[in-house]
């Protein structure tokens, strides 16, 4: 807005070196010449005239007198008119009127034209939305477009701590994690006591980390000190404790969502899902089954994103590991590269070969599920460590592939991470 005020100053400015320099020449040159001025010019050509037909013996010396008085008579009675009002006093001070009122007119005349009949409302900043509606959503260009935008307004406006939060979810949507994260970072600097954008960065820590482990755990647990009620933070925490194999505890985070959630709210049966699998893991008995028709549903649901098959190892990998070594059980998207995992399962050696099933419930981002795409690559890998981060020389093995809702998926773990 300031830059459009600044143009239209310069142009006001520029009009008016064009319309005054006229006016102030024509000041300047104002005639200063009076009638008494231009009769005596004239008496004395008439009366060189008179003199001239005298010598030449034109007229006698009576007729040369007579009109000479004549002559002398019309100047006196001309020199006694009142003067023209072409004086330099009076052209000054019109010309000033003149300049003043240009001066006043011209600004305000171009600033009420510009209410009339511009646009003022395209003075307030906004993200440029051009052709992006319900009917014609957003193009890839256009949505990058508009983040590079918001990204530059920032950098006029660093505390806009809203503006930094629409900037990490908007780099989240184009897989731009680092951006995403430095996004949050500055967002939670301006909103420390912001729960929910807390739970926001350490959901974006974990993602790059491929971990809650760490620094994103403690993230966690500073929101929920803010606001112990904040779903997101509970899911988090709840998947910190089961990443730390504290099944309780997640079952406590969990169990706290199913209790501030209605009934029919569609995160119940996802939470209630991950609730069962750390019982499982704890030598718990399942929640009590829901309704007939509640079932029904909760399958329905979890059937939207879910792949299965058998995990099997090559035996000739079988002298290099124990039967405790971890086995992770994951899925990422297909497309992007080596993205963070949809799903996630924890077993062991031991447990192989081992038929699967990966779903909704075993996300380890609630933003990031099976659901949320189309295709996947299931994988399986052995870790010593525990780590779900691989390492050099833990074993893995991968499928091509595969659309949501696929089944009898074979992974072999025969290879060496590199």
């Amino acid at each position: 807005m300031i830059t459009f005020w600044l143009i239209v100053g310069a142009l006001i400015v520029v009009t008016l070196l064009i319309l005054l320099p006229p006016l102030l020449r024509r000041g300047n040159s104002a005639i200063s010449t009076t009638p008494s001025e231009v009769n005596l010019s004239v008496f004395r050509d008439q009366l060189r005239e008179l003199d001239a037909d005298l010598a030449a013996g034109t007229l006698s010396e009576v007729q040369y007198q007579n009109a000479r008085r004549d002559l002398e008579s019309r100047v006196l009675e001309d020199s006694g008119t009142t003067e023209i009002t072409t004086t330099p006093s009076a052209v000054s001070r019109w010309g000033n009127i003149s300049i003043t009122a240009l001066v006043i007119a011209v600004p305000l005349l171009a600033i009420s034209l510009y209410f009339i009949l511009g646009t003022p409302a395209g003075l307030t900043p906004q993200i440029p939305t051009a052709a992006v509606d319900e009917a014609h959503p957003a193009t890839p260009e256009q949505f990058e477009a508009m983040v590079t935008w918001l990204a530059e307004r920032l950098k006029s406006e660093p505390d806009n701590a809203d503006g930094w939060v629409m900037l990490a979810r908007s780099y989240t949507a184009l897989n731009r994690y680092q951006d995403a994260s430095a996004a949050y970072t500055r967002a939670v600097a301006l909103q420390p006591n912001n729960a929910s954008v807390l739970a926001d960065h350490a959901d974006m820590l974990a993602m790059l980390q491929q971990t809650l482990q760490g620094e994103p755990e403690k993230i966690i647990q500073q929101a929920l000190k803010i606001d112990p009620d904040n779903l997101k933070a509970l899911s988090l925490a709840g998947y910190a404790a089961f990443e730390h194999k504290d099944y309780p505890g997640a079952i406590k985070r969990w169990q706290k969502i199913l209790d501030l959630s209605p009934a029919d709210s569609p995160i119940v049966a996802s939470v209630s899902a991950s609730i069962n699998e750390a019982r499982r893991l704890a030598g718990l008995p399942p929640v009590a089954a829901a309704p007939a028709e509640s079932k029904a549903l909760t399958q329905s649901n979890v059937a939207k994103g879910t792949v299965s098959g058998t995990v099997r190892l090559d035996p000739a990998f079988k002298a290099r590991i124990a039967d405790t070594d971890t086995v992770f059980i994951f899925a990422r998207a297909a497309e992007g590269g080596r993205k963070p995992p949809l799903a996630v399962l924890r077993k062991t050696v031991k447990d192989l070969p081992f038929d699967f099933t990966l779903d909704d419930s075993m996300s380890m981002m609630p933003s990031l599920n099976l659901s949320s795409v189309a295709d996947v690559i299931v994988g399986a890998r052995i870790s010593k460590s525990g780590n779900v981060i691989a390492s050099p020389k833990d074993l893995e093995g991968v499928s091509k592939p595969v659309k949501i809702g696929q089944k009898d998926i074979v992974i072999t773990i025969d290879s060496e991470v590199k």
